[in-house]
């Protein structure tokens, strides 16, 4: 429904106000970073997780719903990547490909909605979860542990520290609440990652002089 009511979320940022933060997206001076792409599409990121999932996907074209939420914000977080070239290289990919599901959820998961809540998935707390044994790591990894495996594309730690202050920086604009309350009209269900300002506003308003707030 929001691909049929508005078709720009293929390739345009829902939210304009983070226009310009990651190479690639039409806006910023500078391209895409190709290498990490690259690496990222053909699962040799050093990410154990990532890549395993990333050569399942490539092999059987499946992979389910919380790994490909992983693949997504690794690539937008810890890479810094603009969705659309990973989008593009994912929908040639999965096998039940549908636009309309496949084109929001790039967006929701990337960050760049204006009213969903950051979706960071750590790769090491994924494999805990999901691989404790590192059955699954191992079949699709087969050099994993030997020097053929390449080492961490990024500092993890570094990455996601800096995505989260480039990104929350813009979110705490007022022209990014004002944007979020529009886009959150239109398109967004009630539960949403960002309070409306309006809300906020009348709530601060109900709050009798001399009184705390407690939330």
């Amino acid at each position: 429904q929001k691909l049929e009511d508005e078709p720009a979320i293929e390739w345009r940022n829902v939210a304009r106000t983070v226009d310009g933060l990651r190479p690639g997206d039409g806006v910023h001076e500078s391209p895409i970073n190709a290498d990490r792409l690259q690496a990222w599409c053909e699962g040799r990121t050093g990410y154990p997780m990532v890549d395993a999932c990333m050569r399942q996907l490539r092999a059987t074209g499946w992979l389910n719903f919380r790994m490909r939420s992983m693949l997504v914000s690794f690539a937008a977080y810890h890479l810094w990547l603009h969705w659309r070239e990973p989008g593009l290289f994912l929908a040639r990919q999965f096998l039940d490909f549908e636009p309309g599901i496949h084109w929001s959820q790039m967006q929701v998961q990337s960050g760049t909605t204006g009213i969903n809540t950051l979706r960071i998935y750590s790769p090491a707390k994924q494999a805990v979860d999901q691989d404790p044994q590192g059955l699954y790591i191992r079949q699709w990894l087969p050099e994993i542990g030997t020097a053929a495996y390449p080492a961490p594309i990024v500092d993890e730690r570094t990455a996601v520290a800096a995505a989260k202050e480039k990104l929350y920086g813009v979110r705490q604009t007022g022209a990014a609440h004002a944007e979020a309350n529009a886009i959150q009209h239109k398109h967004g269900s009630r539960k949403s990652g960002l309070p409306s300002t309006a809300v906020a506003k009348r709530r601060a308003a109900a709050v009798p002089d001399g009184q705390g707030q407690l939330f």
